[in-house]
C-alpha cells in the first residue's frame, strides 16, 4: 500500500510558508517556547527533517534539543528547503516500511510515524508565527489530527521535560486554542 502522507506534507507546507514570512531581522525574536528564539524553532523543525532522514537510513538521529539553531544557520529558509528536499529523497518505500522506535511505546513503521508527525511542524508553525508577528491560524483538519497525536504523546514528553504542563483553555475555545493550551502555550 502506497502512503501519500498528505497531512504530513500539508503541515510541512504550512511551516515553510511561515519560515518564508520571517523578516530578516526577525530570527532573534523570542518564541513561545521557553528560552528559544525564532531561529531555534525553525532549527528544531529543520532538524526534525534531518531526524526523519536518519531514521529512513537506519542511522542514529541527531539531537534536536541541544542546539536547535545549528540546523538553521544563515538563511533559515534555504536550510529548511534543503533539509526537506533531502529528507523527501530518503523516503523510499523501503524506508517508509522500516520499523523505528516510537516515544517509548514500541516500534512502528516510519510511514505510520509520519502520518502522525503533523503535530511537530504544525505547532511550531504557530510558535514561529507568534514570535515573528505573522498570522497564527492553523489548518483545522491538521489541528484535529495533531490533537489526537498530542494526547498520545503528552505524558511521555512531559516526563522528559520537553513539554510544559497543560494550561486551561478558555470556555468555548476552538480546537486550535484547546490544542495549544493542552501543549502549554499561552494563547
Amino acid at each position: 500500500m502506497a502512503q501519500t502522507l498528505t497531512g504530513y506534507h500539508r503541515a510541512l507546507d504550512l511551516f515553510e510558508g511561515v519560515v518564508g514570512g520571517v523578516a530578516r531581522d526577525g530570527w532573534e525574536a523570542p518564541s513561545p517556547c521557553a528560552g528559544w528564539t525564532a531561529r531555534d524553532v525553525a532549527g528544531h523543525v529543520t532538524g526534525g527533517q534531518r531526524m526523519i532522514q536518519a531514521l529512513a537510513a537506519g542511522a542514529p538521529p541527531p539531537d534536536l534539543w541541544a542546539a536547535p539553531a545549528a540546523f538553521s544557520p544563515g538563511d533559515a529558509l534555504m536550510a529548511w528547503r534543503t533539509a526537506r528536499k533531502e529528507c523527501a529523497a530518503a523516503l523510499t518505500p523501503e524506508a517508509l516500511a522500516r520499523p523505528i522506535p516510537f516515544a517509548g511505546l514500541g516500534e512502528l513503521p516510519l510511514g505510520d510515524f509520519l502520518e502522525g508527525y503533523i503535530l511537530e511542524p504544525l505547532v511550531h508553525a504557530w510558535d514561529l508565527a507568534r514570535a515573528t508577528g505573522q498570522p497564527a491560524r492553523l489548518d483545522p483538519d491538521l489541528v484535529h489530527h495533531a490533537f489526537a497525536t498530542a494526547q498520545v504523546l503528552a505524558a511521555t514528553l512531559r516526563e522528559t521535560g520537553r513539554l510544559g504542563p497543560a494550561r486551561p483553555a478558555p470556555r468555548g475555545a476552538d480546537e486550535q486554542t484547546r490544542l495549544l493550551s493542552f501543549l502549554g502555550r499561552a494563547v
